[in-house]
């Protein structure tokens, strides 16, 4: 049969491409703070035959037949998230966070009404009501910032702005925030202006699970993420809620805004939901942590500023302005160099978005492949001599060579190499 030739005979251009990016993966240092490397289990599941099955609907009562195998999957990552993060109900169709997120709003917020969330260019997200993002579009938005002083989330401005403009749903989230999200307080703030909350813990749904940051859960109506990032599960999105939003969430998700699930996704959910529960993977959430309080001393020591002056997570935001080099300079240097980040705007950006001033900077892939302190401190000083000579191809080519060493010794998927 045609359909059992393997890719690298039917299709040797994309077989070069996957062939390409394991290699460069394998290679340089990921640290973007909202990628992560899987397990084989994941890929596997990922992989498979499940990929064929639709599904529309939910277990036990779906719109097509010979559904009964997929149903088990669903349910288990269904059980397990709830496991994991206490939730009475959970929902793991959303096919991305950008699509939780818009089922989220919808079972709660009619078109028009207002939501208060964190703007964009203090560390929020395009979904939490961004002009350009739907969610901009389809409501009416207040953003809250920063404090100009300590680069953290201005609470007397959150409460002021609530209390002026009494939103339907407060947002709580970021994209690009290195410290502790502190729910108890938005959950009083809510409460005295009658607002439900939405807490988007995309970025630390990891850590949240394995206890290493506060848990939104008893805070939220409704509590939404990715399954990617430090939860290092497959690329999509999960909301958990109250019980008593559960009718409502379940049916914004499908038939609103999604048709068949991605049943070979949500089984690959369920592995990583798995994995999560976990002493290994708590241990795991633990020494990102550390990392990245190791790696943000190493790169304070070569001369750069840390927004908020260090973090409390896996991510911190490096202002590049005392190297005189700009975010999207930065990025571009330290990807000669074999280290890969991401330009990010640092509060109060004086650079547009598309240039902005810094680099966000995160620890869960390098500490998935088994990095621990010393090699934080190494790759801070990588990152420092990247920045301090950008325009030496000699000097990032040599870099580069030490960042290959360095990865070689934590091996990550090498034998899915085909040479």
């Amino acid at each position: 049969m045609e359909n059992r030739r393997t890719l690298r005979e039917v299709d040797p251009d994309i077989f070069r491409v996957v062939q390409d990016e394991t290699r460069r993966q394998e290679e340089g240092l990921e640290l973007i703070a909202s990628e992560n490397f899987v397990s084989p289990a994941v890929l596997e599941a990922m992989g498979s035959v499940l990929t064929n099955k639709y599904a529309e609907g939910y277990p036990g009562k779906r719109y097509y037949g010979g559904c009964e195998f997929v149903d088990t999957a669903e349910q288990l990552a269904i059980d397990r998230a709830k496991s994991l993060f206490g939730a009475d109900h959970v929902n793991v169709q959303a096919h991305s966070g950008s699509q939780a997120n818009m089922g989220a709003y919808m079972a709660l917020m009619k078109p028009g009404e207002l939501m208060l969330s964190l703007d964009l260019n203090s560390g929020g997200h395009l979904t939490h009501g961004a002009s350009f993002n739907f969610s901009g579009k389809l409501y009416r938005v207040v953003h809250y910032g920063l404090s100009r002083e300590s680069e953290t989330i201005d609470f007397a401005q959150v409460s002021s702005f609530a209390k002026e403009h009494k939103p339907k749903v407060i947002v709580v989230g970021a994209s690009a925030y290195p410290r502790t999200l502190e729910f108890d307080r938005f959950r009083e703030i809510a409460d005295q202006v009658g607002a439900v909350v939405v807490v988007d813990m995309a970025h630390i749904a990891g850590l949240v699970a394995a206890g290493a940051h506060p848990s939104p859960v008893p805070f939220a109506e409704i509590v939404t993420t990715t399954t990617h990032k430090t939860l290092r599960g497959p690329r999509g999105g999960m909301v958990l809620c109250r019980e008593a939003y559960a009718k409502s969430l379940n049916s914004q998700i499908f038939p609103g805004i999604q048709g068949g699930p991605l049943m070979h996704v949500i089984a690959a959910k369920a592995v990583a939901l798995k994995e999560a529960l976990t002493d290994d993977f708590k241990t795991y959430q633990r020494q990102i942590v550390a990392n990245a309080k190791a790696l943000a001393e190493a790169i304070k020591g070569q001369g750069l500023r840390l927004c908020s002056g260090g973090t409390d997570n896996h991510l911190m935001l490096v202002d590049l302005r005392p190297k005189r080099v700009t975010g999207k300079a930065g990025e571009e240097v330290l990807g000669r160099a074999g280290i890969t980040v991401n330009k990010n705007q640092i509060p109060f950006d004086p650079e547009k978005p598309t240039v902005s001033s810094g680099v966000r900077i995160g620890t869960p892939a390098v500490t998935t492949r088994g990095m621990k302190e010393p090699e934080m401190a190494l790759i801070g000083k990588l990152v420092g001599r990247a920045l301090d000579r950008p325009d030496d191809s000699a000097s990032l080519e040599r870099i580069r060579g030490e960042v290959r060493e360095l990865a070689a010794q934590f091996p990550l998927y090498a034998s899915r190499l085909v040479s």
